[in-house]
């Protein structure tokens, strides 16, 4: 591809995306919308979707950043659940999904049908953690979705393998699959397992920011490569070498930690808004050469498929929640659950880029390949649209319980209570040797420093600001911004009167830089 179409596309995505953030609507659905007007705009070029690079160029980076921001510990914790929706889930849809197109479509294999179970089977990671994230669903909700997310593309991708050699005849049987299926998982746990403490090891030796910014961004091809090479599963590697290092990203110095914050919330927003867009600029692509099933029979088709892929999320989502828990060792290690929950969970079920991917990657010998990518392209804009539309107003019609904000503050506050009474022990103790000695207003500073972090977050759950509604906090913080300010129009000065060069003016902004990120906490969202 040319370059300036590759440019327009990432700024023509920037652009949808940050209009998104103003309106109500998920950015996933806006992009995809705004990829299927693009696809018949004159002059639009037509952007095809190599699976060639979507899995192993898009895929590996996007689980990195997924996996690394989720908790390890809140998995394991669930891993119940998300084991029968990341494995148990996918097998089954494939199986439900296949069985019906092969009921349905005349002429169509079990093979082949089963070839489009696995594509469509598994919810889109970045769609899951997308919307998720910007409904606010509770915790729990959140974990096994993003979870299920990260660990279905293994399952799918393998099964498709198995139908995909079936359907050419390259399969001796249903025993290769599972020898295949196992070798893929298992090897993809163990490259993951093998790569993470050396990964982990060379991370926390390399003390330039730059240069372990420049191996955060390699680390997930490298995982994704390393299994692909041994026909292990590179999703799996991927996620478990990132769950790890996510778990222990304390142990990394903090300047890499900023930096790397930062660097990786730009790529995951420039990937997932390419990728979105992408789904809606596969439409043309999609409806050529549907041949014999152009026109209502292929509507048709793509309805009953939508509707049997949405129905069996539910066939297996509430027996998978229920069924268990007849158990008591489970009802007493798992909190209690409501119908609602698994209403969420089973209408979360959106699909993208991935399963087209696949689809793409369908050989064009297989017979059906045409349907099989219009029937994957239909069912991803069904439950992006239909599903992603309706998710938001779903959830507050159930009324499901919010984020309990207080509490977690409350929480917040005492941890940091708790660390700010060791590091005040520590101070004390090592400004009592020599060898430590600084002038008492240094060390004033020190301890206001560690007081001022110590009240932070008490202040939150404080009485607000009669005039301006604001805490304590936000007027320290404002207050901080405003005088800052001031001193970075006065260094700017100073060098337009060329007082001091350029080089000094950067080194002055970057320490205001640095005083205005610790005033000012981040927002969530």
């Amino acid at each position: 591809m040319e370059v300036l179409p590759l440019v327009a596309l990432v700024a023509g995505c920037a652009v949808v995306a940050g209009l998104a953030r103003r309106t109500p609507v998920p950015a996933p659905l806006l992009l995809v919308a705004a990829g299927l007007a693009a696809a018949y705009v004159p002059g639009v070029p037509e952007y095809g979707l190599d699976p060639h690079i979507v899995l192993p160029l898009l895929l590996p980076p996007l689980l990195y950043t997924a996996a690394v921001d989720s908790s390890y510990l809140d998995l394991r914790a669930n891993l119940r659940p998300v084991a029968l929706l990341s494995v148990g889930y996918v097998l089954f849809a494939t199986v439900v999904v296949g069985y019906a197109a092969y009921l349905m479509v005349p002429g169509l294999s079990l093979p082949v049908a089963l070839v489009l179970g696995a594509v469509i089977a598994p919810p889109d990671a970045v769609a899951a953690t997308a919307i998720a994230r910007k409904l606010g669903l509770p915790n729990r909700i959140t974990t096994i979705l993003q979870g299920e997310s990260l660990v279905n593309d293994a399952t799918a991708i393998t099964a498709f393998k198995v139908a995909l050699a079936a359907a050419v005849g390259a399969s001796a049987g249903w025993a290769d699959g599972i020898q295949e299926f196992l070798l893929a998982s298992v090897g993809g746990v163990a490259v993951g397992l093998l790569l993470m403490v050396p990964i982990h090891v060379l991370r926390k030796r390399l003390r330039e920011p730059l240069l372990q910014n420049t191996l955060s961004l390699l680390i997930p091809f490298v995982a994704y490569a390393a299994a692909e090479r041994v026909h292990a599963s590179g999703v799996l590697a991927v996620v478990v070498v990132a769950l790890y290092l996510g778990h222990r990203n304390w142990q990394v110095d903090f300047a890499t930690r900023l930096q790397e914050e930062a660097v990786w919330k730009m790529v995951a927003f420039i990937l997932e808004s390419v990728v979105f867009a992408l789904i809606g600029l596969q439409l043309p692509v999609v409806l050529q050469g549907l041949g014999e099933y152009e026109g209502a029979a292929a509507a048709g088709y793509a309805v009953v498929v939508f509707l049997v892929v949405v129905a069996a999320r539910f066939a297996w989502v509430f027996p998978a929640t229920f069924l268990p828990r007849l158990s008591q060792r489970i009802r007493t290690r798992e909190p209690e659950t409501s119908w609602k929950a698994p209403v969420v969970v089973g209408w979360a079920g959106m699909r993208g880029v991935v399963s087209l991917a696949i689809a793409f990657s369908v050989p064009d010998g297989v017979p059906h390949r045409n349907l099989i990518l219009f029937l994957t392209f239909t069912t991803v804009i069904g439950t992006l649209v239909v599903q992603g539309l309706t998710l938001p107003p779903l959830i507050r019609l159930l009324r499901l319980p919010p984020k309990d904000t207080h509490a977690e503050t409350l929480a917040e506050a005492q941890a940091q209570s708790e660390a700010s009474q060791a590091a005040e022990d520590r101070l004390t103790e090592l400004l009592a040797s020599p060898a430590n000695a600084l002038p008492p207003p240094l060390a004033d500073r020190l301890r206001t420093v560690m007081e001022r972090r110590r009240n932070a977050v008490w202040e939150r759950l404080g009485e607000v600001n009669a005039v301006t509604g604001e805490s304590a906090d936000d007027v320290y913080r404002r207050l901080a911004g405003e005088m800052i300010a001031a001193e970075r129009e006065v260094f700017v000065s100073l060098r337009d009167a060329r007082r001091i060069d350029d080089e000094m003016l950067r080194a002055l902004l970057r320490r205001l830089d640095l005083e205005e990120a610790a005033a000012y906490r981040e927002e969530a969202g």
